[in-house]
Formats: C-alpha cells, structure tokens, sequence
C-alpha cells in the first residue's frame, strides 16, 4: 500500500509540474498594443523604400547653397556694385544653378525650386506625393539661407530681396517670361532621352544667367517663389511677394506643357531621322555600314 501511495504521489507532482509549463506558442501576449501612427505607416507604405530622406536633404542643401550665393551676391551689389556688380551677381546665381545640378542632381534631381517641383508633378514626371516634401527642403533651404545671410552681412538689411521697378504688372509679366524660358530647357535636358543629358547643367545655368541678366533690373528676376520667400522674411519686406509666386508657378507651367507638346516621339532613337548632334560624325568602316544595312533589313 505505502508503495502504491508513493507511486500515486509521484504522478501528482509530474502532473502539477507538467500543468506549470506553458508552450511557447502560448505564451502571453501583451495587451492593449496603441496602433501604429498614420503618419508612420504612410511613410513605411509611400516614402521609406524610395529613399525620399536622402532626396529631401540634398534639396534643403541645394537650395540652401543657391539661395546663400544668388541672395548674398545680390546683396552685395545692391549695397556697393563695386564690390559684386550686377551682371556678377546674375553671373553667380547661373553658375550656383549648374554646380548643383551636377553635385545633386543624381539624387534628388536637384529642383531647388518649388514652381519646378510642381511643373515636374504637373506633366508626370514626378511622384506627386513626394511634392510636398520637396516644398517643406526648399522652403527650410531658402530660409535657413537668408538668415545666414541676416547674420553674415549685417548691416545690410536688404538681403536680395526681389521687389518690382516698375508696376507690378510689367514684373509679373517678366517673371512669367523668364521661368517659362528655363523651364523650357530644364524640361529638354531632364525629361527627354534624346536631348545631351551631359549638358544639363550648363544649359539650364546658362538660361538662369541669361534670363536674371534681362529680368534683374525690371523684376529682380527671382524664377523661384522659395529664393524671393526667405529674403523676404530675413529682411522684412513684403512688396508685391504675391508676383514672385504668381509668376513662377505660371511660367513653370507653361514651359513644362510647351515642351511636352512639341517634344519629339517616344520612339527609340535609332529608328528616327536624327537632325542634331553635339557629337562630330565619325567615318564608318564599309564592314560596319554593310553590317549595320543588314540588320536593318532584318
């Protein structure tokens, strides 16, 4: 009996230790987990797997670096055009235009300018959910600039800030005229395959020159609401602002729509008559040109 008892007590405590041991699989899980932010998940879903953090952050220092050179040349030489003059000034912002696009504009396209984003977005050629995290780069970009400049150059107050000469409707009208120029060509070197890609940078520089050295004396020639904004807050000077983001926006818009209209055909470039060439011709062997009528037979 004493022995049976012993056994059935034996059994007992197996079965009470058996009882203590949960599965892992059954372990308890916690409770009243908070979902997860909006905002977090629309990052994770939209924005996490495009890289859009390192593009924002090469617009906010393009755009920082174009608004400290354009506004701070301007400056200069509206305070003494000994110093910088005017043709120097418009000079400096065509040049900073051209050093960015080849420094960013592999990461980030390297738009430094909220009425470009929107034209880009406008004719597809840019997500358009991503357009307000470019505004939010330029903008902190261009302010972040301006006030660096407030500090730099102090005491001037008149931080390159862009005001009308004459009435406000001749500066509108300029500014509609010379954005829809750069434009035009930004959306030639950067949209379409058979424009020279290489030249992208001179040509859209090129134009910024050209333009902000006709535009300068009867609209300031800003092209780019973020580069009139941040002066504008830095100095406290308001003139006409509603112009220089008016202007752009139309101007981009026109110039972005333009070109796509007259654009060449999306066919590939080989099976079209090429009329232009950067590129000097060079003398094909009669092996290649007889290989070359072959394939084509084909």
């Amino acid at each position: 009996m004493d022995r049976i008892e012993s056994v059935s007590k034996d059994s007992s405590t197996d079965h009470n230790l058996t009882a203590l041991v949960v599965p892992v699989d059954q372990s308890p899980q916690p409770q009243n987990l908070s979902p997860p932010s909006p905002l977090w998940v629309l990052y994770k879903e939209h924005y996490q797997k495009s890289g859009i953090h390192r593009k924002v952050l090469a617009e906010v220092i393009a755009t920082y670096l174009l608004v400290f050179a354009t506004c701070g040349a301007a400056a200069i030489s509206g305070n003494d055009q000994r110093r910088v003059s005017q043709l120097g000034a418009s000079v400096a912002g065509g040049l900073i235009v051209t050093v960015m696009i080849y420094t960013v504009g592999h990461i980030s396209g390297a738009h430094m300018n909220p009425a470009v984003t929107l034209a880009f977005a406008a004719v597809r050629h840019f997500p358009l959910k991503e357009v307000p995290l470019y505004w939010a780069a330029q903008l902190t970009g261009a302010i972040s600039a301006s006030f660096t400049l407030l500090g730099v150059l102090h005491p001037i107050k008149r931080l390159g800030t862009t005001s009308p000469s004459g009435s406000d409707g001749q500066a509108l009208a300029m500014e509609i005229v010379v954005t829809f120029t750069m434009m035009f060509v930004t959306s030639a070197v950067a949209t379409d395959t058979k424009a020279v890609g290489e030249l992208a940078g001179i040509a859209v520089g090129s134009s910024v020159c050209i333009t902000s050295i006709l535009a300068g004396p009867v609209s300031g020639g800003s092209m780019n609401p973020a580069r009139t904004l941040g002066p504008a807050l830095a100095s406290n000077h308001y003139k006409a602002i509603w112009v220089y983001f008016v202007g752009p926006v139309i101007g981009t818009l026109l110039g972005a729509w333009t070109y796509r209209i007259i654009r060449v055909s999306d066919k590939p470039a080989h099976a079209m008559t090429p009329s232009f060439s950067f590129k000097l011709p060079r003398r094909k062997s009669s092996s290649h040109v007889d290989r070359k009528d072959s394939l084509g037979s084909v």
